[in-house]
């Protein structure tokens, strides 16, 4: 089973401002590393400021293009960590581990979602797909 744990972005993240807080990085680096270690961590990284990115809406046939940035920060993603457990218990117990994104004091909230599997869509979509890594090969 993979999980998503996803960091909400803040003005700060969206300013680059967490860089400086060098207690966080290592919080982050240590969590990561212990991820690695059992061997669950998939993937991780952190997302850019949305005036780096874009997005693009549909309307039917139509795509729009719209540069960033974002005004909402609460509908924003600072990082994620993409990991594969056994279960969506040993998933709660990892995401309960993950460092305050926002550093020690701060309020933060960090969302976790499972992805789809395979199993879970019809076999004509999965006829296709190209085989996914194991946690083994994090």
């Amino acid at each position: 089973m993979r999980f998503m744990i996803l960091v909400r972005a803040t003005p700060e993240t969206e300013a680059s401002a967490l860089f400086g807080d060098t207690a966080l990085m290592a919080a982050m680096t240590d969590y990561h590393d212990a991820l690695a270690k059992a061997g669950v961590l998939l993937d991780a990284g952190g997302l850019k400021p949305s005036a780096s990115g874009w997005r693009i809406r549909y309307a039917g046939d139509r795509r729009t293009v719209m540069d960033g940035p974002f005004a909402e920060t609460k509908e924003l993603l600072a990082g994620y960590t993409l990991i594969q457990v056994r279960s969506r218990d040993e998933a709660l117990e990892w995401a309960r581990r993950f460092p305050n994104p926002m550093g020690a004091g701060a309020s933060a909230e960090i969302e976790v979602r499972p992805l789809y599997e395979a199993e879970d869509l019809p076999a004509a979509l999965t006829q296709h797909r190209p085989p996914q890594p194991d946690a083994a090969q994090a």
